[in-house]
């Protein structure tokens, strides 16, 4: 089988492709940051190839899709994403029209080009890297958190149809909370938490995905904070991720 990984460069990203590689499958990488591909392509060895393109762009997106679509791709793992941090009114609107491009134009995109190839052979997994901002709004990462619930509601509608349809393709989305990866870094945030290790959750998220586990949230502690925000009034609910993302301040 044959994977394809957006955001491969670091992070989950890189080390999906190490569990998947380590597990036999074949991979494909897909970032801007070439030195970053090379590297981890040399080190995974003859099973990855690297593919430098930056697919914040639907044009882009078309581009892969048109190069890799005679791979007989057997996953796709839409892993590419950022984060921006501060008052809605505040943040650069261009920084933030490039996330919504590449959180979800890309993302919708590429599952929309995939997922019909998938469904003609009747098989093959989608992984969605969500968070678990999908599931709740976000002052301070209005944009950011509004992008993570596209990505839970999208994935989760096709789920259903392609329950109702009978299909053998899977689709999961994966929804942690923080990580201990780069994202922190570009978004400018310090989460107050410490984050998961990006390789148990690389393990764990894989793992779920061949298991066709629907949503994928790799920590109990972040599980049960899920569950609590269904029981919480909506403006007491803004208030305590207001603060928590107050305390995000780097």
């Amino acid at each position: 089988m044959k994977a394809l990984i957006t955001g491969a460069s670091s992070g989950m990203g890189a080390d999906m492709a190490r569990v998947l590689v380590s597990e036999g499958y074949e991979v494909i990488l897909v970032a801007r940051r070439k030195t970053r591909l090379e590297k981890l392509a040399k080190e995974l060895g003859d099973k990855a190839k690297i593919i430098v393109k930056d697919i914040s762009s639907t044009y882009n997106c078309m581009e892969l899709y048109n190069e890799v679509k005679k791979e007989n791709i057997d996953i796709l793992i839409n892993n590419a994403g950022f984060g921006v941090f501060g008052n809605f009114s505040d943040i650069n609107i261009d920084k933030e029209l490039d996330m919504i491009d590449l959180n979800i134009k890309s993302l919708h995109t590429l599952t929309k080009l995939f997922l019909k190839d998938f469904k003609k052979k009747d098989q093959g997994y989608i992984l969605n890297v969500a968070s678990s901002a999908g599931f709740m709004p976000g002052p301070l990462m209005a944009s950011y958190y509004a992008t993570k619930n596209y990505v839970v509601s999208l994935s989760l509608a096709i789920y259903e149809e392609l329950k109702k349809e009978g299909s053998n393709v899977s689709i999961s989305v994966l929804c942690p909370g923080p990580v201990d990866t780069e994202f922190n870094k570009v978004a400018r945030v310090h989460f107050s938490i410490k984050g998961l290790k990006s390789m148990d959750v690389a393990k764990y998220a894989i793992k779920k995905m061949f298991d066709e586990k629907l949503i994928i949230i790799p920590s109990l502690k972040m599980k049960a904070g899920i569950l609590m925000t269904r029981f919480i009034p909506r403006k007491l609910l803004l208030k305590i991720a207001y603060k928590i993302q107050n305390g995000k301040r780097s």
